[in-house]
């Protein structure tokens, strides 16, 4: 694939250029408000070219795949753009800052026959799937309870994430993931279907803007489900515990395995520690769509799926007593 960057951010560095360089794709072109700092990035990074500005990324003829890891609230804005421009999209999570942009931009994509998918890398890990396979099967018994922990250090003063009118938030950045793997397991034995938020509990940081909430969700089944969230935490924590009336599943870091790729599966006969590929989850998602793209092999997520992830991201703040993005 030829990739087209818009930003030179630090995201884009582990999320597609060390996976685009491993996977024998092209780095075409990079774009930032700053020609300078998209100049330092390309040459850093062997990008091909500098390009102008974000819509010369989108008008390159040699650009198949736009990938957006610009702030939440040029989202929507930008993957329109680009879908309207005819490229596909990597699209960083959250899709857009709220439901009402992301059914905007599924309309476009409807509209112009593009592709657009959401980039939530954890989804094509061998971690996650193990889990998710174990979640399925049945092999544990029925699903009791889930607990998702994002968590991380505080990010500067000036940083994105801190900002409103940015759509920043803990929820935005981190509690979409512990709603989406609520969502992915809606298929689980015993859950019975897609969760919903029954309440929250947000810590404002600045008015209107989260920096640390704690999402309850309930599954059809009366199953719960518990997103912990914070940007103000002491260490990285990224783990995904599920419970079940046969035993337990916990994944020691799935948003990061190539540095913990651990699973412990606790069953009637004690825990047993299960360690599996230590590889990035971004060359899996990238692989993937790489598959999707060229071999039409299947791919699990679509604008239906981000559209229903940000209904949930939505009412989560209504629930914390804060308005959506």
């Amino acid at each position: 694939m030829r990739i087209g960057v818009l930003g030179a951010s630090r995201i884009a560095e582990s999320a597609i250029v060390a996976p685009a360089h491993a996977l024998g794709h092209r780095l075409v072109t990079v774009a930032a408000r700053d020609r300078a700092r998209a100049e330092e990035f390309a040459q850093r990074h062997g990008v091909e070219r500098v390009s102008d500005d974000y819509a010369a990324v989108l008008a390159d003829p040699e650009v198949d795949l736009v990938y957006n890891p610009l702030a939440n609230a040029l989202h929507a804005p930008w993957n329109i753009r680009a879908l309207e421009a005819g490229r596909t999209v990597l699209t960083e999570k959250p899709f857009a800052r709220n439901a009402v942009e992301a059914r905007e931009v599924a309309a476009v994509a409807e509209r112009t026959g593009g592709r657009i998918v959401e980039a939530f890398h954890y989804l094509f890990h061998p971690v996650t799937q193990r889990v998710f396979e174990l979640a399925r099967s049945g092999e544990l018994g029925d699903l009791t309870g889930v607990e998702v922990v994002m968590a991380m250090p505080e990010p500067d003063a000036g940083d994105p994430r801190w900002s409103l009118e940015m759509a920043g938030g803990a929820i935005m950045d981190l509690g979409c993931y512990g709603l989406h793997v609520c969502r992915m397991l809606a298929d689980a034995a015993g859950a019975g279907g897609a969760p919903r938020v029954v309440s929250a509990q947000a810590d404002e940081r600045d008015p209107g803007v989260d920096a640390a909430t704690t999402i309850d969700l309930e599954f059809p089944s009366g199953v719960p489900a518990r997103s912990v969230n914070s940007m103000v935490h002491p260490r990285f924590e990224f783990t995904m515990r599920l419970l079940f009336t046969g035993g337990e599943v916990f994944a020691h870091d799935f948003i990061r395995p190539n540095l913990d790729g651990r699973v412990s599966v606790t069953d009637a006969s004690g825990v047993h520690v299960e360690r599996l590929s230590t590889r990035s989850t971004y060359h899996y998602q990238l692989d993937a769509l790489a598959a999707h793209l060229e071999t039409g092999a299947p791919y699990p997520l679509d604008v239906d799926d981000a559209v229903a992830t940000m209904e949930l991201v939505d009412a989560a703040y209504r629930a914390a007593g804060l308005a959506p993005r």
